[in-house]
Order: structure tokens, then sequence, then C-alpha cells
């Protein structure tokens, strides 16, 4: 199965992310961002973080996520390569996402190819049929 794939769009980068979960879908979804910012294949995992994130319903959980990459990057220097043990909840009325990030600190041995400014709201969807989907256009 496809991880991701990028879309046409007029001014920023759209992509829609799949998975046999919803976790894997958000998992991809932050691969397809990484994406564009580095090469998350060649990020060596010495760098472990545990993420939380909380959510009013899952298109805010979604963007949430994927901002803490664009935060950590701006933040730490840190380069996902992997997001790894996702597991979404829905408890006392909001939607909660833990998560382990595997990557490394920004060095010369790694190339930054592209910015990402900021995960917008504009055509996200998240659908659930025989797999998910979920489609972001991201600000670039």
């Amino acid at each position: 199965m496809k991880r991701y794939r990028f879309l046409e769009h007029t001014a920023d980068a759209k992509f829609q992310a799949f998975g046999e979960t919803l976790e894997e879908a958000f998992g991809n979804a932050a691969l397809a961002t990484a994406s564009l910012m580095w090469d998350w294949q060649e990020i060596e995992p010495k760098v472990e973080l545990e993420v939380e994130i909380k959510g009013k319903d899952l298109e805010q959980l979604l963007s949430s996520f994927l901002e803490e990459i664009i935060y950590l990057l701006d933040s730490r220097s840190f380069l996902l390569g992997s997001p790894d043990h996702i597991r979404i909840e829905k408890t006392e009325g909001l939607y909660r996402l833990k998560a382990l990030f595997r990557g490394d600190n920004y060095s010369e041995k790694y190339k930054i190819h592209g910015d990402v400014k900021a995960i917008t709201y504009d055509e996200m969807e998240i659908e659930s049929r025989d797999r998910f989907m979920v489609q972001v256009v991201v600000d670039v």
C-alpha cells in the first residue's frame, strides 16, 4: 500500500496519506509533511521524543500533530525519521494522541530542501472506508 501521494495545488502542497488504521494514516501524513522539508528515510533514529497532542476533533488533532513536526524543527532542530507507537483515543470529549518520534538533530549530513510554514484546514479530509485516508494542504 502506498503511504502517501501528492496532489496538484495552485499555491501550496496537498497530499493524501493512507493507512489500515487511523493511526497509520496519521503517521504517513507525518512522513509526507517531513518529505516536503527533508528525506525522512535518510534520518538516523538517534533521538526519541514522546509527543502528546490533544484536539477537540480529529481535524484539530491531525493539524496539531503535523504542526508538532514544524515546531520541533524550529525549536530543537529535530528531524523526524519515523513516527512510531501512535495511539489515538477519545476521552472526556477530547481526542488524544500519543506517539514516539524517532529521528536526529539537524547537522551538515542532512539536507533541508523545503519549508513548511503551517498546516491548514483548507480541503482537510479524514475518511474511513475500507482503509483510512487523510488529506492535508500545507502552506509552503
